[in-house]
């Protein structure tokens, strides 16, 4: 491969790539895509890359900085993965993700909401309760680094603290580096996940804050390493996991059963959950999601509803709260157990839970065959285009689509409005992730 020319060379942005960098052209006409950079910027630009269609380049120096321009709160912005967008005025980042939504349903859908619903948003910094950090012995620095990874993600970053991660937990990185460093398995240790709870304090002693870490381990753990972790949870108050396998090797190794559990107050809800379970990320934003979704399905207390992709229940519990009954449907059988003890803890008597994979056939599943009055679903990534495929769907008079991947949303209405009739009545984004080019959005159909 031809060595990168990185002398450094100037070049206006005339937009913003759906992953948050500035689009510039060569000369030639060449496409470059500048780390950095924001649209009606000059930059002086250095060469990260090549491809065949566009170059990949990071902002050197700003020449002619836009007034969207902020200046990032994080130090390590620009190395760390974690944010694309800090240096973006955070009003015109939640803009750039509707832009990025709106043109997804143009290109790929062929198709345009009749209504933009207005942006949801909550707090923008230290909203992170779960995530994974990277762990690496790097023995020319003779330390250890916990952190996201670097924009080149062959590195760790060296941060000492995140501003998106929960500050009981972002302020604790140089600790935790500390103690992995100590230990005698640090250069086995690729991984600590973190996820929080209903946090409390913590801070005194050995009280459990709701903060859980999970240490994967590739190697047994000596006594004193798993000292070392039990005192590192009693003096922050985090539960400590540990991980030396698959999954099913999850074990807590203190408090011995810790509990770990969210509230969603507005539905008198309580979540239990384990610490590799899928809950999401942003608390704030998820209760104002689900209000927003149950707002846009309006289901009536006559109403059975079908909820996909259900996850812990986080739809389904709230929607049993108001309809006949709601049945969820999840592919983690794991998921599906937690589900289902998350109703009886909730004295919840209307809500039932299937497992199966929504990516495969289902006509063998009963519930294909009940009928239903409204459809929700919250699919991962890869959208829902197999089971909407699959599903009667002239039954519903209302489906609401909640969406972590704009281009699967846009594949999916696409399919609905063009090929089944339904019209697109409504859909915005949601900012789950700020600062970050990740684009959650929903959408609302009816016949």
């Amino acid at each position: 491969m031809a060595r990168i020319d990185q002398t450094p060379f100037e070049v206006l942005i005339t937009d913003l790539t759906h992953d948050g960098r500035g689009v510039a052209r060569r000369p030639d006409g060449k496409a470059v895509f500048v780390a950095g950079a924001l649209p009606g910027e000059r930059v002086m630009a250095s060469q990260t890359g090549r491809h065949r269609s566009f170059d990949e380049a990071k902002t050197v120096e700003v020449l002619d900085a836009a007034p969207e321009r902020v200046a990032p709160r994080c130090a390590h912005f620009g190395v760390c993965s974690g944010c694309a967008m800090q240096h973006y005025d955070e009003e015109k980042q939640i803009l750039a993700k509707q832009r990025v939504l709106m043109e997804n349903f143009e290109r790929i859908g062929h198709v345009a909401p009749e209504r933009i619903l207005p942006p949801l948003v909550d707090t923008s910094w230290g909203y992170r309760r779960k995530g994974r950090f990277s762990v690496r012995r790097v023995e020319k620095k003779d330390k250890t680094l916990v952190g996201f990874r670097e924009t080149d993600p062959r590195f760790v970053a060296d941060i000492r603290e995140c501003h998106t991660v929960m500050p009981q937990i972002a302020s604790k990185l140089p600790e935790l580096a500390a103690l992995v460093d100590g230990m005698q398995a640090r250069r086995e240790i690729p991984q600590i996940e973190f996820i929080a709870g209903d946090v409390q304090d913590g801070s005194n002693g050995d009280a459990f804050s709701g903060v859980a870490l999970t240490i994967r381990h590739l190697v047994p753990l000596t006594d004193s390493d798993r000292e070392a972790l039990v005192a590192f949870g009693k003096a922050h108050g985090f539960a400590i996991f540990l991980q030396p396998g698959g999954l099913d090797t999850v074990h807590a190794l203190w408090p011995e059963a810790p509990k770990l559990a969210f509230s969603l107050p507005q539905w008198n809800l309580e979540f239990l959950f384990r610490p590799l379970d899928f809950i999401q990320v942003n608390a704030g934003l998820n209760g104002k999601m689900i209000q927003l979704a149950l707002d846009l399905l309006d289901p009536r207390p006559e109403d059975r509803v079908l909820d996909l992709f259900a996850g812990l229940g986080n739809f389904t519990l709230p929607l049993a709260r108001q309809v006949r009954e709601v049945v969820g449907v999840e592919g983690e059988a794991g998921l599906v157990r937690r589900a289902r003890e998350n109703a009886a803890h909730n004295g919840i008597a209307n809500a039932q839970f299937h497992a199966a994979d929504l990516a495969k056939d289902l006509s063998g599943e009963s519930w294909m065959k009940e009928p239903f009055d409204k459809l929700l679903l919250d699919p991962p990534r890869s959208g829902a285009d197999v089971v909407l495929a699959q599903l009667p769907l002239k039954q519903f008079d209302r489906i609401v689509y909640v969406s972590c991947h704009p281009a699967s949303l846009a594949r999916d209405a696409g399919f609905l409005v063009k090929e089944r009739g339904w019209k697109l009545k409504a859909a915005g984004v949601m900012d789950m992730f700020p600062h970050t080019a990740h684009v959650e959005s929903i959408a609302l159909f009816e016949r």
